[in-house]
């Protein structure tokens, strides 16, 4: 499929099991798997606004293995901005992020200008390893933004992605549409916004 200049890339990394399908689903489906199916590579596309013009913003979920480090380094290249996601119900997989980041850094060089959101999903979870203070704590030393979520229960799914475009200072990127639309108008957008790569 053939790549459009007007397209936002965003890349969602993180270790196997923390929910990164869940989240991206949430979003651009409205809808959770409760059944863990591990992914090798999706991507979604859901129509935004972007400088005042209409945008697709391409959402790559990617493979919570390292078996495919070239995918990964050339997911990093191609991405605008990145979404680390860890389980808040594992210490491991927010150490699982460290290679990626570095990564990231590596190819991207001057970071300061790419937006990044460190996430802490399953907040809904009573099992924690780790405190929303240590996310922050995270996110502080890498200077990018923060947020915890829950993709079952839907909460901090659309202001994450938000928060994310928010972060884009070299053009303006937003979830919002020009102008209110009706429900079977937004479903019928959402449903032209949708492809899996096989």
């Amino acid at each position: 499929m053939p790549e459009q200049s007007n397209d936002y890339r965003v890349v969602v990394f993180g270790a196997a099991g923390v929910g990164k399908s869940s989240l991206v689903l949430r979003f651009v489906r409205g809808t959770f798997r409760e059944t863990y199916i591990p992914t090798i590579e999706d991507t979604y596309r859901q129509v935004i606004s972007c400088d005042k013009s209409i945008c697709t913003l391409q959402i790559t979920d990617t493979t919570g293995s390292h078996q495919f480090p070239a995918m990964q380094r050339l997911s990093i290249s191609k991405g605008h901005a990145f979404i680390l996601v860890y389980s808040v119900t594992s210490r491991q997989s927010m150490e699982d992020l460290q290679p990626i980041f570095e990564q990231i850094c590596q190819i991207k060089e001057d970071i300061q200008k790419i937006p990044i959101m460190l996430v802490g999903n399953k907040s809904d979870e009573t099992q924690r390893e780790l405190d929303a203070s240590e996310g922050q704590a995270l996110a502080s030393k890498w200077k990018c933004s923060f947020m915890e979520t829950s993709a079952k229960m839907n909460y901090n799914v659309q202001e994450l992605f938000q928060e994310l475009l928010n972060l884009e200072k070299r053009r303006t990127v937003s979830l919002q549409m020009d102008g209110k639309k009706s429900k079977q108008q937004k479903k019928k957008d959402k449903l032209q916004g949708k492809c899996s790569v096989m």
